[in-house]
C-alpha cells in the first residue's frame, strides 16, 4: 500500500512541478527587463519597487484566506482558482500601457504566491501512511523548488534575450500564455486531497487583518512620497500595527478562525515565521534592486555594471541554478546536521553573501560571485521553510500553516521593498537621462538590511528552535 501511495505521490509531484516552472518562470522573466519597463512606463527605477511591494502585499492579503480556504473546499480547487486570476492579470500586462493600470494587473498576478503552499498541503495529505511523512514532503518540496527555480532560470535567460531582440509588448505576452497552459495541466493532471474539512471562512477576520496590512504598507508607501519626516506617513504605519491588536482578540475567540494566532505561540512554528519574514526581505525585497544595479550605467552614475538584458539574465541564471543546488542539497544537509542546522546555516550564507556586496560590487565577477553564495542559502530555505511549518504543525492546519510561512514571507517582502525604495530615492543622482538611477547609498542600505535579516533569523534558529524541531514526530502542542 505505501509503495502504490509513493507512486501516486511521484505523479502529482510530477505535475506540481510544471506548475512551480511556471511560478518560477514567472519570476525570473521580468527580472532583467525591470529598467526596460520602468522607461516602457516612463517611471525611475525606484518606482519598479512599487511594482514588487504592491504584488507582496496583496500576497500577503490572499495567501491566508486561500490556504484556509485549501483546507475547507480542497487544495486542488483552490489552486485552479488562483491559477486563473494569474493567467487574467498576465495576460493584461501587454495592454496596460500606463503605469496604473500595469500597477493593478502586476498587483493582481501576485495571487500566484499561494501556489506552493497548497502544492505542499496537497502532497502532505497524501503522505498519511509514510512512516517518514515529514522527510518525504521535505523531499518533494525540494524538488518543487528545484522545478521553481528551473522555470525562474528559464524565465531569466529568455526574458533578457527577448527584451534585447523585440518590442517590449510581445515580450510581455509570454508568461500569460505560459500560466494558460499551467491551468490546463492541473485541471489534467492532479487529483484533489483525500481530505476537506469543510467550515465556513472567517470573512470578519479576513476584513480585520486586511485592514491592517493595508493600513501599515499603506504607511510606507505615504513615507516613500512624503520622505522619513512625514508624520501622517508614521502615523498609518502606527494605526496598522495598533489594527492588529482587534484582529488577534477576534481569532482567539472564533472557533474557526482565518488565521489562528495560537500557532504563532509555538515553539517549533513561531521562528519558522520570523525567518519566513526576514527571509522575505531579501529573497523578495532585493529582486528589483539586484536586477536595476547591474543595469546602472558606471559611466554615467559612478556606479553600477551597465550591462545589458541577456548578461543581466545570465548573472540572474547563475544565482537561479545556485538555489537550485541549495534547494536539492536540503534533504541530504538535513540528514547530516538535522533540519534545524540545515536552515541556520542557509540564513548564514545569505546573510554573509549579501555582506560580501559591501565591499565587492564593482565588477560582474563579483556581483555574481555574491549572487552564488546567496543563492546556495535562498534555495534551501525557500525548500525548507513550506515543509517546516507542515511538519510542526497539527495535522488539520497544515494548510494554514505552510502559507502562514508565504504570508510572512511575503509581508517581510513588501516591507523591504518599502524601505528600499525610500531608500533608493534618497539623494538620487541627477543625470543627463534625467536621473532615472536609485542612488547608490540606497543600494548600501539594501545590501545591509538583506545581509542583517539573514543573520538574525539565523540566531533566531540556533538558539531559539528546540533543538528537535521539524523532524518526523507524533505531535505538535499548540500552546492555548
Amino acid at each position: 500500500m505505501a509503495r502504490r501511495s509513493l507512486g501516486a505521490l511521484t505523479g502529482v509531484v510530477a505535475f506540481l512541478a510544471f506548475v512551480e516552472f511556471t511560478s518560477g518562470f514567472i519570476q525570473g522573466y521580468y527580472t532583467p527587463m525591470l529598467s526596460d519597463i520602468a522607461r516602457h512606463l516612463g517611471v525611475t527605477d525606484a518606482d519598479v519597487n512599487w511594482l514588487e511591494g504592491s504584488q507582496l502585499m496583496l500576497s500577503a492579503l490572499v495567501v491566508p484566506a486561500l490556504a484556509k480556504l485549501g483546507d475547507m473546499v480542497g487544495h486542488r480547487r483552490i489552486l485552479l482558482w488562483s491559477t486563473a486570476i494569474t493567467a487574467v492579470a498576465t495576460l493584461a500586462l501587454p495592454f496596460a500601457h500606463t503605469f496604473p493600470l500595469f500597477l493593478a494587473a502586476w498587483t493582481l498576478q501576485g495571487v500566484y504566491v499561494v501556489w506552493l503552499p497548497l502544492e505542499i498541503a496537497l502532497i502532505w495529505s497524501r503522505t498519511a501512511d509514510q512512516e517518514n511523512r515529514a522527510a518525504v514532503t521535505a523531499k518533494a518540496a525540494g524538488l518543487l523548488v528545484a522545478a521553481l527555480e528551473t522555470g525562474a532560470i528559464s524565465g531569466a535567460l529568455l526574458g533578457g534575450l527577448l527584451i534585447d531582440a523585440l518590442p517590449i509588448l510581445p515580450v510581455l505576452l509570454v508568461p500569460g500564455l505560459l500560466v494558460a497552459a499551467c491551468y490546463a495541466v492541473i485541471a489534467i493532471g492532479v487529483t484533489e486531497s483525500p481530505v476537506q474539512l469543510g467550515g465556513r471562512l472567517d470573512f470578519v477576520g479576513l476584513v480585520l487583518v486586511s485592514f491592517a496590512i493595508i493600513a501599515f504598507t499603506g504607511g510606507l508607501s505615504l513615507l516613500r512620497l512624503g520622505g522619513t519626516a512625514d508624520p501622517l506617513a508614521w502615523g498609518v504605519v502606527l494605526l496598522g500595527l495598533l489594527l492588529l491588536v482587534p484582529f488577534v482578540l477576534w481569532e482567539l475567540r472564533h472557533a474557526d478562525p482565518l488565521i489562528d494566532v495560537r500557532l504563532f505561540r509555538s515553539p517549533a512554528l513561531a521562528p519558522v515565521f520570523l525567518t519566513a519574514t526576514l527571509f522575505g526581505m531579501s529573497v523578495l525585497g532585493a529582486q528589483a534592486p539586484l536586477s536595476t544595479f547591474m543595469r546602472t550605467d558606471p559611466e554615467v552614475y559612478g556606479y553600477g555594471l551597465g550591462t545589458r538584458g541577456f548578461v543581466t539574465s545570465l548573472a540572474i541564471g547563475v544565482y537561479l541554478i545556485a538555489m537550485v543546488i541549495g534547494a536539492l542539497a536540503l534533504p541530504r544537509c538535513a540528514r547530516l546536521l538535522t533540519p534545524r542546522l540545515t536552515l541556520a546555516g542557509a540564513a548564514i550564507l545569505i546573510g554573509v553573501g549579501y555582506l560580501m556586496f559591501l565591499p565587492l560590487h564593482h565588477s560582474y565577477l563579483q556581483v555574481v560571485g555574491n549572487m552564488v553564495v546567496v543563492g546556495l542559502g535562498s534555495g534551501a530555505l525557500v525548500a525548507a521553510l513550506p515543509a517546516a511549518a507542515a511538519a510542526a504543525a497539527p495535522a488539520d492546519r497544515t494548510g494554514v500553516a505552510t502559507g502562514l510561512t508565504n504570508s510572512t514571507k511575503t509581508l517581510g517582502g513588501a516591507v523591504a521593498s518599502a524601505i528600499f525604495g525610500i531608500a533608493l530615492m534618497q539623494g538620487t543622482t541627477g543625470a543627463a537621462d534625467g536621473g532615472t538611477a536609485g542612488s547608490f547609498e540606497g543600494y548600501v542600505t539594501v545590501w545591509l538590511v538583506c545581509g542583517g535579516s539573514a543573520l538574525v533569523a539565523a540566531a533566531t534558529l540556533l538558539f531559539i528552535v528546540p533543538k528537535h524541531a521539524f523532524q518526523d514526530r507524533a505531535a505538535v502542542s499548540i500552546p492555548h
